[in-house]
């Protein structure tokens, strides 16, 4: 569920993306910038999340991290000062246009993955 989630939103955030950078960039260019960006960050957690290697974990949780901070940041920075986004980017106000799941979704994806691992054997046993 998780996956599908996330593979909605990279569908979802890169098309609008790009259907706003292509037809109106002078009017918000930094909030569709920012867009594509989550667009972007939604497409490697979906692709990490896809991936049971150690490297598939590592993108997943670093695209989950950046996300938590990217919404965290730009919700904080869109409720400050409105003025530096005329127009919403995916996450202006923590995600409200998309129901907060841009808040909510990195939490999960980062629970997730840190329920999920494999115990690591302590140092000097064999695995």
């Amino acid at each position: 569920m998780l996956v599908a989630v996330y593979a909605v939103f990279a569908v979802a955030a890169t098309s609008r993306a790009l259907v706003q950078i292509i037809t109106k960039f002078h009017e918000a260019p930094v909030a569709y910038l920012l867009s594509a960006l989550a667009g972007v960050v939604y497409i490697l957690a979906t692709i990490g999340l896809t991936r049971s290697s150690a490297v598939g974990r590592r993108l997943a949780t670093a695209a989950c991290a950046t996300e938590l901070v990217g919404v965290l940041t730009v919700g904080t920075l869109s409720v400050v000062d409105r003025d530096l986004f005329p127009d919403e980017a995916v996450w202006s106000v923590y995600g409200q246009g998309y129901f907060f799941l841009p808040v909510v979704l990195p939490a999960l994806g980062l629970w997730w993955l840190r329920r999920t691992a494999r115990p690591t054997p302590p140092a000097g046993r064999p695995a």
